[in-house]
């Protein structure tokens, strides 16, 4: 299982999560004993490179997504790729994958959509 988390920076499980998962800088992607496997820059179209963040999530084995907020459309692609998405208001790397490795956080639905992206 790869766990992946929107994140600042390259700091790994003390990395600040990034607000919104589309336009992070990097994603942290963990096992699930919390270790860190691998963290990536974001190179989608976000971020002037290519493909949507869910791609790239995919393309690198990602199973379950963490993180503080995202849109209806990257809702509907992780769902279409079976990327399990958790949202919290966690800050840290470490905390949130704490939260979801101890059954805390929910599933996202479409309830959980950041307000500026709903239509």
């Amino acid at each position: 299982m790869k766990i992946v988390i929107p994140t600042d920076g390259k700091k790994g499980l003390d990395d600040k999560i990034a607000e919104h998962f589309g336009r992070c800088n990097t994603y942290t992607f963990l096992n699930e004993k919390g270790e860190v496997l691998e963290i990536i820059d974001n190179t989608s179209e976000h971020m002037g490179g290519q493909g949507l963040p869910p791609e790239l999530m995919k393309a690198h084995g990602a199973n379950v997504l963490l993180c503080r907020g995202l849109g209806p459309k990257a809702l509907n692609l992780c769902g279409e790729f079976n990327i399990e998405i958790y949202v919290h208001q966690a800050e840290i790397v470490k905390e949130i994958f704490k939260l979801w490795k101890n059954d805390k956080l929910k599933k996202a639905s479409s309830e959980d959509v950041c307000e500026e992206h709903k239509i």
